[in-house]
């Protein structure tokens, strides 16, 4: 991996917030444990803290001590078209990340920045869509910037053909949520 990808590894083990791309769009990103980071995004975003963030990992070893049902994680893989998935919340998660719900969204992908960044952190990543809530989701650097005022510690921008939203199934109930 080039110079800038291993910062964004050393700032998100710093406790820092970034914008890198995702497997689908260009996300805000922080480790799920640290709690100012995850405010610092919910208050950039301007988004509800009922809502809920999702959680990407490289692998479902990452996600075990977030989810009730740890054997439900086996039935996961990186999917053709990303999917988040529905699982019951471990009651030691933080509600900064299940908002009003009693479930977090995880997803496995294969993406090799998620890869890297999730091995070099030694943890999944808590993932927003880089945008001012109810607003489009921006890519650019510049705009990153002008929305977010410069608070962000770092952004990564990539030229990928992603652009769309994963879709979310509850994995207990199978219901397609999005």
């Amino acid at each position: 991996m080039n110079f800038k990808t291993r910062l964004t590894a050393k700032i998100l083990t710093m406790g820092g917030v970034v914008s890198i791309p995702t497997d689908t769009i260009q996300g805000l990103t922080c480790l799920p444990k640290c709690q100012q980071s995850i405010q610092k995004i919910l208050r950039l975003k301007r988004r509800s803290p009922e809502k809920g963030i999702i959680l990407l990992a490289s692998d479902t070893d990452l996600l075990t001590s977030f989810v009730q049902d740890a054997d439900l994680l086996e039935k996961i893989q990186p999917q053709r078209y990303p999917t988040t998935y529905l699982l019951k919340a471990n009651n030691a998660v933080s509600s900064l990340i299940t908002g009003k719900f009693d479930t977090v969204g995880v997803r496995i992908t294969d993406d090799p920045l998620i890869v890297y960044l999730c091995k070099k952190c030694n943890s999944a990543l808590l993932s927003t869509s880089a945008n001012i809530s109810g607003k489009q989701a921006v890519d650019s650097a510049l705009k990153l910037n002008i929305d977010f005022q410069q608070q962000l510690d770092f952004i990564l921008t990539q030229n990928k053909d992603n652009g769309q939203a994963s879709r979310i199934i509850n994995l207990h109930t199978g219901e397609r949520l999005r």
